[in-house]
């Protein structure tokens, strides 16, 4: 997800070219595609190239919007505790 929502809205990465950008397996990265489809954060296009099959990953909005909670999320958790001082500690 980080690496498709890095690309501007509408543009999209080849399989083989995220595969190779994420060092993943075939399979793997099929399974987690698979995943994140099914939950609507990725559309994958099939079509051809001359007479090669290609395949094309993009993220949606809503896969978007879901990365950017996550990490809105994973930066607070991440953040240092604001402190203040309550009547009892003074």
């Amino acid at each position: 997800m980080t690496t498709l929502t890095a690309l501007p809205p509408g543009d999209r990465l080849s399989f083989p070219r995220l595969q190779q950008l994420l060092d993943a397996t075939a399979g793997n990265l099929s399974t987690h595609l698979r995943k994140l489809e099914d939950a609507g954060y990725v559309t994958t296009t099939k079509g051809h190239q001359g007479r090669v099959p290609s395949t094309h990953v993009e993220v949606t909005r809503a896969g978007r919007r879901a990365f950017e909670d996550y990490t809105d999320q994973l930066r607070a958790l991440l953040a240092p505790p604001t402190t203040t001082t309550s009547s009892e500690d003074r």
